[in-house]
């Protein structure tokens, strides 16, 4: 069952991720989305976190702020909420549903929340990890999106790597010190 209720969510979130209304682009999906699945599925274990409800919550951890651009500024918020009506569209049990609910809610970097659970700190270091690694989707997000300049850009893009990188859990910097490192030489 739980593989076909992420298939759904899957077709789900790249269908919102290639709709004309969602104001990252699709390639939010390539660069974003599928980067921190990845991510939480390899740091799950590192976290003794539940590899199903990284899968999910990592899927829909942005879903709220692609879906509506004006759930963007909360979306940490507005993300359970609508991760819950997904996954009872599809049948999902209820008590995995409050577990991606809560990894979602406190995914942010720049939202300060304490991780109740420890799928909530994976996903948090999972989404940071991804940022890290994928700067030319922060660039396009300041350059095209925000339609900042070249020296505002630059230093949003520089404090959203520091406030990831402080995100990270000391074990899993180690992972990505050098990515970060020559980012911020770059930068």
């Amino acid at each position: 069952m739980a593989e076909t209720v992420k298939n759904k969510i899957e077709q789900v979130v790249e269908q919102a991720c290639a709709a004309d209304t969602n104001i990252f682009g699709y390639d939010i999906w390539t660069h974003h989305i599928l980067p921190v699945v990845q991510n939480a599925k390899q740091l799950a274990p590192r976290f003794d976190a539940d590899p199903e409800i990284m899968e999910f919550a990592a899927l829909l951890h942005d879903y709220a702020s692609i879906k509506d651009k004006a759930l963007y500024a909360d979306h940490h918020i507005h993300g359970p909420i609508e991760a819950e009506k997904l996954l009872k569209r599809f049948g999902y049990p209820q008590k995995k549903t409050e577990a991606v609910k809560e990894a979602i809610a406190t995914h942010r970097a720049s939202v300060t929340m304490k991780h109740r659970s420890a799928e909530g700190a994976c996903l948090a270091n999972a989404d940071a990890m991804s940022h890290i690694e994928h700067v030319p989707s922060l660039l396009y997000l300041v350059y095209i999106h925000h339609g900042m300049g070249i020296d505002e850009g630059r230093g949003w893009v520089k404090a959203k790597l520091q406030r990831s990188w402080q995100k990270l859990r000391e074990d899993v910097q180690e992972l990505v010190r050098d990515t970060y490192e020559a980012a911020l030489r770059v930068l």
